[in-house]
């Protein structure tokens, strides 16, 4: 009898909820992680990048507060206490993983696990058995080789490592990570630069939201370099010497946040041994099942080509999508019952200054469909700076298939996106029609009700 009938590599977001779903079930689980619980989410990803954002969304704050009649005197941030705030709070996270899991009936066991066949895991030299195995390893940055590379950070330094407040900041990617972090750090008081190569950030985007989100990084100061690129870092005194494709430039700290995804964390695993497929970037190639060519290995999350969804584009690559898939896997395995994750309707949110979210088609994803489109859009200032007088905008978009009325995608930048766009996403899962949002009474007065009153096509 093997020791166990689940045993998981990796404590991050879809193992653990793989684990502890598993073990709701009466599966006698086992999960192995060498470093901290809760994977890049807790560690080094959403929760810092969230919560170093409410920090920098005060500098907007206090400066609206200031129409609002409220005297405010100096104004100052002490990074040291940002830092070590959020430091205490991705530790106390850490425990409460680790007690969700052993509450649940999982036994952690610390290391790094290795497959040493189709059905066990060494961790430490120790030998674990299982009737099924499940690879949760997640993924790490990767960055474009230029000279000087060996200068930069990445993402993981930005946001569990960096201690000192930079001065001058050049972030390097068009990618979702590089336009948060950038816009964050320059709410944070950093004179930042954001470069990239293409004429917009966020490829994959609506071309209307990546439009406006540029014009509102311009506005709140970001200086948004686009089609440049950073071609040499070279060290001189305190800063660094950055030569870029419009010339040299100099900064204290250059953070890289390029490549078309994150590099799955599948070296020495065992996988290529036993014949686990594999892509060219290392991603694990499963089925609907989350299952692997060797029957008794799955994969979810960042390591994993999600079945072939948004295969190598890194859309799929979120939280949430890792979390759905372990419960599928657990709920097929071991409560009979089996379903899919649905990827058409996924909500995705930048949570940079401003915000931006983002569900199913975009209006060029549409019409490359084939769809025959009708597209809603709206741009208005919001209530709070009605007062401030500060050239702050929020766009919303409607994309609905003109043929069946069926809403195909939703977009936004503003405040609270990510917010509304989780409601949204639950009525465009469960089919809602156009029709179905002209019906619904608005809440008034919010920015969300725009969704439910836009009712002139404007193509």
């Amino acid at each position: 009898m093997a020791d166990f009938d689940l045993f998981v590599v990796g404590g991050g977001s879809g193992g653990v909820a793989c684990a502890r779903r598993a073990a709701s079930h009466g599966a006698r689980v086992g999960l192995c992680e060498g470093s901290l619980l809760g994977g890049t989410c807790v560690i080094r990803g959403c929760v810092p990048k969230k919560l170093m954002r409410y920090g920098a969304l005060f500098s907007e704050h206090f400066k609206a507060a200031r129409a609002y009649g409220w005297d405010l005197g100096e104004v100052r941030l002490d990074w040291h206490t940002l830092i070590d705030a959020r430091n205490r709070e991705i530790a106390r996270l850490n425990g409460i993983y680790r007690d969700m899991l052993e509450n649940a009936g999982v036994q952690v066991i610390e290391g790094f696990g290795r497959l040493a066949s189709a059905n066990s895991v060494e961790v430490d030299g120790k030998t674990f058995t299982a009737e099924h195995i499940l690879i949760a390893v997640g993924a790490r940055p990767s960055v474009i080789e230029v000279p000087g590379i060996e200068h930069v950070i990445t993402s993981n330094e930005a946001l569990e490592g960096i201690t000192k407040q930079p001065r001058r900041l050049a972030v390097m990617g068009a990618g979702y990570i590089g336009v948060e972090l950038a816009s964050i750090f320059n709410g944070l008081g950093v004179e930042t630069s954001l470069f990239f190569r293409k004429p917009l950030p966020l490829a994959g985007f609506d071309q209307d939201l990546r439009e406006v989100l540029v014009e509102q990084y311009r506005v709140r100061g970001l200086d948004v370099r686009a089609g440049t690129t950073i071609e040499a870092i070279e060290p001189d005194g305190d800063d660094l010497k950055v030569q870029t494709s419009a010339g040299e430039m100099r900064f204290d700290t250059v953070l890289y946040a390029t490549g078309r995804r994150p590099k799955p964390n599948t070296e020495n695993l065992g996988l290529q041994e036993l014949g686990v497929a594999l892509d060219k970037t290392g991603a694990i190639h499963v089925d609907r099942s989350y299952q692997t060519n060797v029957e008794s290995i799955h994969a979810v999350g960042d390591c994993s080509d999600h079945a072939g969804v948004g295969l190598n584009s890194g859309a799929n690559d979120l939280t949430p999508v890792a979390i759905a898939e372990g419960r599928a896997i657990a709920e097929a395995l071991f409560n009979d019952n089996p379903h899919e994750v649905r990827y058409d309707t996924i909500p995705t949110a930048v949570f940079g200054l401003p915000e931006a979210g983002a569900i199913g088609l975009t209006e060029e994803q549409a019409r490359q469909a084939g769809h025959e489109v009708s597209i809603y859009k709206t741009s208005f200032r919001p209530m709070l700076h009605t007062l401030t007088d500060e050239p702050v905008k929020i766009m919303m978009k409607l994309v609905v298939d003109a043929a069946y009325d069926r809403v195909l995608g939703a977009h936004m930048v503003g405040d609270d996106a990510g917010e509304i766009m989780q409601g949204l996403a639950v009525a465009m899962t469960a089919g809602a029609t156009k029709t179905d949002f002209d019906a619904t009474v608005g809440l008034h007065p919010s920015a969300a009700e725009e969704f439910v009153t836009m009712y002139q096509a404007s193509t």
